[in-house]
This record gives C-alpha cells, sequence and structure tokens, in this order.
C-alpha cells in the first residue's frame, strides 16, 4: 500500500435516490455514485466510496479528511417526518406554534394553508412559569419541574422541545425543565432547549425552529451514530457534517442540533457554485439543483452566494444562519398524482431510492418525473445507472398510463404534463431567490446541475428568459467538491436589547464585536420604524473594514449614520435599529457568551433612536433582504 496522502480529502452525499462521494488526491479527482439505502443510508455512503476508492485505486487509511454533506434531514422536514416529539411550553402560549403569525400561507390562494405544527395539540405540555423582557413574573418551583417531566414521560415520546418566554434572556427555567425531563428519562429521550438552539428574540420562530431542531434531531444522530461506526470499520476519519451555513462541524455537535443541517446537502452546491463563479467568469449564476427528491435553488451574485439570517423552508420557518437556498418537493423521483379536483400535481412525495421510479424496475408502480422523460425520450431506454439500474421504457408507460387514464388524456400528453408541472415548481422557486428580491433572473447565467437538474434546465430557462446555461462535467456529483474544503464554523446569535447611547461606548461595542475577524451590520432608519427590510454590509469591502476599525475607536454611530446615507441616497434623521452581527474567520472554534451592555433604563427609547443587536459567532449574511 502506498505511503498514506495526508492531502487525499473525501465528500459524500446522501440524496434521497443516489449516494456521490468525491475524492481529491494527488492522482486527480475521482468520483463514485451509488444508490442510497432508506433502511440505513450509512451503507449507501460505504458502497459510493468503495467506488471511488476503486477509481483511485487507493485505501480508506489513505483518506485524511472526510466530509458529509446529506438530505436527511432536508427530505425528512420536506415530508414532515421526523421522531415522536412533545412540547414544553409557557401556560397560555402551548399553541404558538399553530397560531404563528396569524397570515395567510398565500395572500391570494385562499385554498393555501400553512403545514400543520410536527407537534399535535395532545402532546403540548404547559408549564406555570413566566419571564418578561425584564425579568420574572411567575417562579417556576421544582415541583412544577418534575409534574411536566412525569406527563411527558407519560406521552411515550422520543424528543422534547422546550420553549419558554423570553427564555433568550433568562434561560435558567429552560434548563430546569430539561434536567428533570432528563433526571425522569434518562438520555434516550433528546431534548432541545430554545436558548440553547436559537438564543434569540421572536417567540414563535424560536419555538417553531426547535420544535423542528426536536423532531429531527434523533433521527439524524441516529443515522451519524451508524455512519462513525460503519466508517471506523472501514477505516476512514470520523466524518465532519456540513452545515446550512457553508461550514462543516463535528458528529457530536451536529447529533444534539439537527436544525443547523436542514440544508447540509443544498448549502454544498451553494458553495461549489461560487467556486465555478470564480473560475468561469460568470459571476452572477442561478444555482438550479434537481436530485431525486427535491430541488434547491439560490443566488450568486457577484461572485458570492446569498446568505440569510432565518429561512422558511417547506413553510416552517428556522431561525438560523444560512445559506439562501429555496427548497420545493420537485425531484427526479417527485410522484405525479391526480387531486380531488382532477388536476394533475406533482410531489411532495418522492419514489425515492426504494422502491424509486417505475422505470427502475424495483417495485415502484407510481408515475415519477424520471418515468415521464424516459417516456418521451430525453432518456434512452436500456442506459445503465449507478447500481446496475436500466431504465426499463414499458414498465414507464404503464405506470403513466393508469394516471393518464385517470385524467382522461393521452400517455404522451401525460407524460408531457408531469414535465409541465414539475418545472413550474421549480420556476416558482427561482422566481422567489430572484423576482421577489428585486433581481431580474435574464441577468443571470442558469447552472444546472444535481442529477435531474441538467434535463430541465432548457425548459426552465426558456420559462425565465434566461439566454445562457452552464452544466458542470460532473454535474451529479457537483456539489460535493466543496465539502472537501469546507471550513470548520460555528454559529452563536444572542439578541441585546439596549438603549443608543448605551452601545456608543467603547468597551460595550469590542464586547459585541469579540474577537471577530469580519463584521456586518443591518441598518434599519428611523423614517421607515415598521420596515423589516434591512441592509447587510459586505465584510470584504472598505466600507465595513471601516466600520470594524471606528467600532474600536468608539466612533462606530457616525460611522453607521453615514453609511446608511451612502447606501440610502439620504442621511436618515436617526437610527431605529442596528443588528450587528459579528463573526470569526474559519477554524477558531466557538466564541463564548460575554455580558450584557447595561439593560435599559425605564424611560429609554427602543422605537426611534433605539438599538437592537444581535451577536453572532459565524459570518454575516451577505445579501440585501
Amino acid at each position: 500500500m502506498a505511503a498514506p496522502e495526508p492531502g487525499a480529502i473525501l465528500g459524500v452525499d446522501v440524496g434521497g435516490t443516489f449516494t456521490d462521494a468525491v475524492l481529491i488526491a494527488a492522482g486527480g479527482i475521482f468520483t463514485g455514485k451509488s444508490p442510497s439505502t432508506p433502511e440505513d443510508q450509512s451503507a449507501g455512503v460505504v458502497e459510493a466510496v468503495r467506488q471511488v476508492l476503486g477509481k483511485a485505486g487507493m485505501e480508506a487509511g489513505e483518506v485524511g479528511h472526510f466530509a458529509h454533506g446529506m438530505t436527511v434531514a432536508t427530505n425528512a422536514l420536506l415530508e414532515s417526518k421526523g421522531a415522536k416529539t412533545a412540547l414544553v411550553a409557557t401556560r397560555g402560549f402551548t399553541d404558538l406554534i399553530e397560531i404563528g403569525r396569524q397570515d395567510r400561507a398565500s395572500l391570494y390562494r385562499l385554498q393555501a394553508a400553512h403545514p400543520p405544527p410536527l407537534v399535535p395539540p395532545e402532546r403540548r405540555v404547559a408549564v406555570d412559569e413566566r419571564n418578561g423582557p425584564e425579568g420574572v413574573i411567575r417562579e417556576l418551583e421544582p415541583a412544577e419541574s418534575e409534574r411536566v417531566a412525569e406527563e411527558i414521560e407519560a406521552l411515550g415520546v422520543e424528543s422534547v422541545a422546550v420553549c419558554l418566554l423570553h427564555s433568550y434572556r433568562f434561560p435558567e427555567n429552560e434548563k430546569q425543565i430539561g434536567e428533570a425531563i432528563g433526571r425522569r428519562l434518562g438520555p434516550s429521550v433528546h431534548i432541545s432547549l430554545s436558548h440553547d438552539v436559537v438564543g434569540t428574540f421572536r417567540e414563535y420562530e424560536r419555538a417553531a425552529t426547535t420544535e423542528i431542531d426536536a423532531a429531527l434531531s434523533p433521527l439524524l444522530a441516529g443515522y451519524l451514530e451508524r455512519l462513525a461506526r460503519r466508517s471506523a470499520g472501514l477505516g476512514l476519519p470520523e466524518p465532519e457534517i456540513m452545515q446550512s451555513s457553508g461550514g462543516v462541524a463535528g458528529l457530536d455537535e451536529v447529533s444534539a442540533h439537527a436544525a443547523v443541517a436542514v440544508l447540509s446537502g443544498p448549502a454544498g452546491g451553494a458553495a461549489a457554485a461560487s467556486m465555478v463563479a470564480g473560475q468561469s467568469g460568470e459571476e452572477n449564476l442561478l444555482c438550479f439543483d434537481m436530485g431525486g427528491t427535491s430541488c434547491d435553488v439560490c443566488a450568486v451574485e457577484g461572485g458570492r452566494v446569498h446568505e440569510t439570517a432565518s429561512k422558511k423552508i417547506a413553510g416552517r420557518p428556522i431561525a438560523l444562519p444560512m445559506v439562501d437556498i429555496d427548497t420545493v418537493g420537485a425531484g427526479g423521483g417527485s410522484i405525479a398524482w391526480c387531486d380531488s379536483g382532477g388536476a394533475l400535481r406533482v410531489g411532495p412525495e418522492s419514489a425515492g431510492a426504494s422502491p424509486g421510479p417505475a422505470c427502475y424496475g424495483l417495485g415502484g408502480i407510481r408515475p415519477t418525473v424520471t418515468d415521464a422523460n424516459l417516456a418521451l425520450g430525453r432518456l434512452a431506454a436500456g442506459d445503465e445507472l449507478a447500481g446496475g439500474i436500466e431504465l426499463d421504457l414499458e414498465l414507464a408507460l404503464q405506470a403513466i398510463g393508469e394516471l393518464a387514464a385517470e385524467l382522461g388524456v393521452s400517455t404522451e400528453e401525460c407524460a408531457g404534463g408531469i414535465i409541465r408541472v414539475a418545472n413550474s415548481e421549480m420556476v416558482r422557486a427561482l422566481r422567489v431567490v430572484t423576482v421577489q428580491r428585486g433581481l431580474d433572473p435574464r441577468d443571470f447565467t442558469l447552472l444546472a446541475y444535481g442529477g435531474a437538474g441538467p434535463l430541465h434546465a432548457a425548459g426552465v430557462a426558456g420559462e425565465l428568459g434566461i439566454t445562457s446555461i452552464l452544466v458542470p462535467v460532473t454535474g451529479g456529483v457537483f456539489q460535493r467538491a466543496p465539502d472537501c474544503a469546507a471550513d470548520h464554523r460555528r454559529e452563536q446569535v444572542q439578541t441585546v436589547l439596549a438603549a443608543e447611547h448605551d452601545l456608543d461606548d467603547q468597551e460595550t461595542l469590542i464586547e459585541l464585536i469579540s474577537e471577530a475577524d469580519q463584521t456586518g451590520w443591518d441598518v434599519a432608519t428611523a423614517a421607515s420604524p415598521s420596515s423589516s427590510r434591512s441592509t447587510t454590509i459586505q465584510p470584504i469591502r472598505p466600507s465595513c473594514a471601516k466600520l470594524f476599525e471606528a467600532a474600536h475607536e468608539d466612533q462606530v454611530m457616525q460611522i453607521l449614520r453615514s453609511l446608511g446615507a451612502d447606501r440610502t441616497g439620504y442621511r436618515p434623521p436617526a437610527l431605529h435599529r442596528v443588528r450587528a452581527r459579528t463573526g470569526r474567520g474559519s477554524g477558531t472554534g466557538s466564541v463564548p457568551r460575554r455580558s450584557r451592555p447595561a439593560r435599559p433604563r425605564r424611560g429609554d427609547r427602543l422605537g426611534p433612536g433605539g438599538l437592537e443587536a444581535d451577536r453572532c459567532a459565524g459570518w454575516p449574511a451577505s445579501h440585501v433582504s
């Protein structure tokens, strides 16, 4: 065996249909692809790794770094699947996750509805305690904590989400509840505490994120445990997991908080697109990643991927920093069906890897997007896919024919309709990341990748008026390359409420910024105090560098006002809100929480002229939202 190569790095992604691997070694770049194994997805990872190692002529022990991205959490959220979860909330607020913001899912589509909460009403437990923004209103008694733990035990759940009012500032009650549940139920039940998961204000978003974290963590932890065991048996190093923010983290950290990895797989594709933008000279790209279960889209503008501090995924808010990706349940394995009104629909349910599309011959009988592509001649009958799967045209036509009879159309018309409906779903997603953000898609090049992306690229581009399409040579495993080079990254966000004069102080500013290498500021003016629109200053721009220096020179307010004038075209009369988000560079680990600035005194204004600051250890968002 050759001497170990410390530079040999491996990236693997588990998708809904296939598992992809990329190995970067001294001899070149090697790729592998194998069918995913839903019963134990780590088995598919091992098979893909064996393939790519075989192509490279290397042993597992020669791999020095193993990074892993996956759509396990993404697909579970899209399909509303997760562990049996309970919610513990302050009495009177247990239905917060169902009430939400009391807005419509779609303003002009009255039939549209928000997705139901992952925790049904019968598994929501009220606790007698209450904190306000200024402190304790009703004490949490030890006996009440034990009562809650006993009630949780009786529910027989696998996971518990705890979200109490104002715990981002006063987390003691959540800790007490968590300890009581842990003592009674032991380590077999996962516990997500909202102040630990999110750490910022806005009760609904914090509760919804904690609910998602609790529902997905047992699912993801079980998978990662099996993956670590198989990797060790094969001789691979312990895998590091791609987060939604585009950085990697250790197994234990991601297992404890699955919410940070909801966009684990898509984040790799976004990072790859950023690399392509720099190398191809196409700085404005629309990323179009269509896999077997879902389609992920995002925008690269000026060579940089858009990021966001929070996002809705499958209609559910996640208040964590992440790459700004929109995901829809439209992939090659998405199942076509007829709704109660007789209309053709596609997804979000997917045939996955087992049984897979009907044309795979593995037992699937329902028509999918892949079957439609085969029926229309876009795929060649008899072609062999990864894992020795051969495409069977007769099986595809049979499955589509049954649906066509139900719709009252020909088989060919039905296949064409499936493609058009799937394309419309993906076009809608691309409009979300462009038109709804004030961007013209015609100014972008469509970067199509993923197993099915290039097949649909022309149709999608035509709908949006895009005239240029870029397809990577290894499009099916394109998104795995950045996993190999991703940096360690950890996000810590903390809400701090303070009056303006409290932040106009050198000590306070240094405390908020900590030892950050990068700093961004979201600025809102008094002219529009109700507006949620904000501007993020890029950390690489001279203006932000000047701001960073000024923050240590006690001149931040003056610079912020001048930045507001520069970016909006006028000088605001006063600052309404500043959201400071500071970040360290790669591989520096976590930033310890420090004491907050002095709380506002009675009579201080937290409207125009007041401030709200979020402290974030990680990279700042990089888009105008």
